[in-house]
């Protein structure tokens, strides 16, 4: 049989994705602040579940606790999928969700218990965004207009196709996350200080005689933290390749956002994308401008990381429209398939 709308699961996994992309900001929150070690102990804080909310404790310990509802909500929806979803390849998408959150229980607890490694801790921070994801697509696979029939597009010559168009740009954002992540957990936000420039260059020098004047320069205008030390030729690297592959991205997000407004006629829905796309673009890039011209603020800091979240899940919601509406034959779109689904 077709599967039923549910209207009522479908704003459940709304509402646990909204709760997800607040879980991520409470994240970012606690590696802006510098509070990923302000409660030492796990799954415990300071070997009670609530320790005085205090300093970095109150940023640590809130993490905490909106992840563990998180973990609930994920829970709940993963069994109401199974319950009530006829389609196989939704209740296994739910059941990724779940190992996910418990993944990112796990990783969080080891990114404590083993001081901050540079490793579990980027891996935290992409499997957040890569969950948000998930739950993100469960919330469109359950909708309405997910389950009902679309007209195919006009078949045209260009190539790429919108749908591998964007599923390249979603690439090319996930992967500038994961180096915004490697940038963040390596303390290279400011190895850099100036922006659009490089210590007045378009690629600095990192020989260690330029390494050695840029830190004296930053000594000298105290951007650097102390605690932070002086920074490397790594440091630099990571941080310019950040910078570099924000512009593929851009490049990316363009070039789709105008294929998209280009089908405004055959899809309200992809030109509604193309329009939040290019203001999810343009507001990441002045964030990370200003992230680096405040010497990395908190709250622009924070914000530069919940936009990107934003920006991802948009582009991932995207390029399955754009599968849907091109119907992909792994889903199985047709109408009188619907029912079908269940074994896609």
């Amino acid at each position: 049989m077709p599967q039923e709308y549910n209207k009522n699961l479908h704003r459940f996994a709304i509402f646990t994705a909204v709760c997800i992309f607040f879980l991520i900001i409470a994240g970012g929150l606690v590696t802006s602040t510098g509070s990923g070690l302000a409660v030492p102990d796990w799954p415990l804080s300071y070997g009670k579940l609530m320790p005085p909310m205090v300093g970095g404790v109150f940023y640590e310990h809130s993490h905490r606790m909106v992840a563990t509802f998180v973990g609930l909500l994920t829970a709940i929806l993963t069994i109401w999928i199974w319950r009530k979803e006829k389609r196989r390849w939704v209740r296994v998408l739910s059941a990724l969700a779940l190992l996910a959150v418990i993944m990112q229980g796990v990783l969080g607890g080891l990114t404590v218990l083993f001081l901050l490694p540079t490793g579990v801790s980027v891996g935290h921070a992409t499997l957040a965004q890569t969950f948000f994801c998930i739950v993100a697509s469960i919330a469109l696979f359950t909708s309405s207009w997910w389950l009902s029939d679309h007209r195919s597009p006009p078949e045209t010559e260009r190539r790429p196709t919108t749908f591998a168009l964007c599923a390249a740009m979603t690439v090319a954002v996930y992967v500038q996350l994961i180096l915004g992540a490697l940038m963040r957990h390596t303390n290279s936000g400011l190895a850099v200080p100036d922006f659009p420039l490089a210590y007045g260059q378009l690629f600095p020098s990192l020989s260690p005689e330029s390494v050695a004047t840029y830190n004296e320069r930053l000594i000298q205008s105290d951007i650097r933290l102390a605690a932070e030390g002086p920074i490397t030729a790594l440091q630099i690297l990571i941080h310019m390749i950040h910078r570099l592959w924000a512009l593929v991205v851009a490049g990316m997000v363009i070039w789709a956002s105008i294929r998209l407004k280009k089908e405004s006629a055959f899809s309200k829905r992809q030109s509604s994308f193309s329009s939040i796309l290019m203001l999810l673009l343009l507001l990441q890039i002045s964030l990370g401008a200003w992230t680096v011209l405040s010497e990395k603020a908190v709250l622009m800091t924070t914000a530069h990381v919940a936009t990107g979240a934003l920006l991802l899940v948009s582009c991932v919601l995207v390029t399955l429209h754009s599968a849907r509406l091109s119907r992909v034959r792994v889903f199985k779109f047709s109408h009188s398939a619907v029912g079908k689904e269940a074994i896609a």
